[in-house]
């Protein structure tokens, strides 16, 4: 890495900062996950093309960034699972941590804003396997 640009390193550096955030997303209900590794992948496709072909081609996280790049959108199964983790943690934490209304209504609406964008989402035929990792040869990052 000591022959990159400042300006490689810095894109690297976001790119493991967004996949690391992505990570998180993963574990926390609130927090996007899909947005910060498909900004992870244009960080890394700017920065270093070993470091973008191990993120699109990884065994976890390639192929919801080749899915949603391709458009063939989220599984259904994905979906609800996300919906119910999503509502069961909001009600809970409204009901046990939060006591006051307005910070309970907000969580009403944050939880509904990301509902809606989910169900905005192509929903992926279960039938359509998920798409192949792509050679790194032929990666271009758009």
């Amino acid at each position: 890495m000591d022959g990159l640009s400042l300006k490689k390193k810095l894109y690297i550096a976001a790119g493991t900062f967004l996949l690391g955030l992505g990570i998180i997303g993963m574990f926390v209900p609130l927090m996007p996950s899909t947005v910060f590794l498909l900004l992870a992948a244009a960080a890394y496709a700017r920065g270093s093309d070993r470091f973008y072909n191990w993120l699109i081609n990884h065994k976890w996280f390639g192929g919801t960034i080749r899915d949603y790049r391709s458009g063939l959108g989220i599984p259904f199964k994905q979906k609800l699972t996300t919906m119910l983790l999503l509502w069961s943690t909001i009600g809970a934490s409204g009901y046990f941590f939060v006591h006051i209304i307005w910070v309970k209504l907000l969580l009403v609406l944050i939880a509904s804003g990301v509902s809606m964008h989910l169900i905005s989402l192509k929903t992926k035929p279960e039938t359509t396997a998920r798409s192949k990792p792509i050679e790194p040869s032929i990666i271009s990052p758009e």
